[in-house]
């Protein structure tokens, strides 16, 4: 069924359409359903320090202050986040998926190609969580670069850390906490590594995402949520 065209002339000195879809990866559709917003992660999702320019990045000063405009918007109906992720900056990521998890606009994430380490918490955070047949997500345990003192203390700080994330992957999801755990620390999955690779069918399985599916299963079950809160 063809959707009807009901965009709008943008007013004088806001950003197009197209210009929001090539420099934020965001984009705005009205039907019959609503306003959907569908919004991108990709590449690494940078947190305090610039990664290098030849990296495709995420940046999370643009997408917390989009997340808060669209939970205050009374035009924003449902959001559709799509990830394909290597992962990134810890506290960046947890801060948007911890955003993403606290909407009460109707929320559905979807994983393509892939939604590596701390793209894990992102694809979990939504109220309906998805992933592509062919996609694939890397749990593992939590890396630091950059100079580090070697003593208990930092030891201990990875460790916490590390818990932070197994506590928003398990209470986002249905795999449980030592379940999570117990993939982060593998060690028989990856060649010169630690942690494991689960692929669509697999994650869904161990309770990780809600559903293998394609951009229209994500999309159907969103215009469900908004459909049910408006009737």
């Amino acid at each position: 069924m063809k959707k009807k065209n009901m965009s709008q002339e943008t007013p004088e000195g806001q950003d197009t359409p197209q210009q929001q879809l090539v420099e934020m990866g965001t984009s705005v559709v009205k039907n019959s359903h609503g306003t959907i917003h569908c919004l991108t992660i990709i590449g690494q999702v940078e947190g305090h320090t610039l990664a290098p320019n030849n990296c495709k990045t995420t940046k999370y000063e643009h997408i917390l202050p989009m997340l808060a405009a669209l939970e205050e918007s009374e035009e924003a109906d449902g959001l559709i986040l799509l990830l394909n992720t290597m992962g990134g900056d810890i506290e960046a990521g947890l801060g948007i998926a911890e955003m993403i998890a606290g909407m009460t606009t109707p929320t559905v994430t979807l994983v393509l190609g892939g939604g590596h380490s701390i793209g894990i918490p992102l694809a979990v955070s939504g109220r309906r969580t998805f992933i592509a047949p062919s996609a694939s997500m890397t749990i593992h345990p939590v890396r630091m670069s950059g100079t580090m003192i070697a003593a208990p203390q930092t030891y201990h700080y990875f460790d916490r850390i590390q818990e932070r994330i197994i506590r928003f992957v398990s209470s986002h999801s249905h795999v449980s906490a030592d379940k999570f755990r117990e993939l982060m620390l593998h060690s028989g999955d990856m060649s010169n590594d630690v942690g494991s690779i689960v692929y669509g069918e697999q994650a869904v399985e161990i309770g990780l995402m809600d559903q293998v599916g394609t951009f229209s299963d994500a999309l159907q079950a969103l215009y469900d949520m908004i459909d049910g809160d408006n009737a």
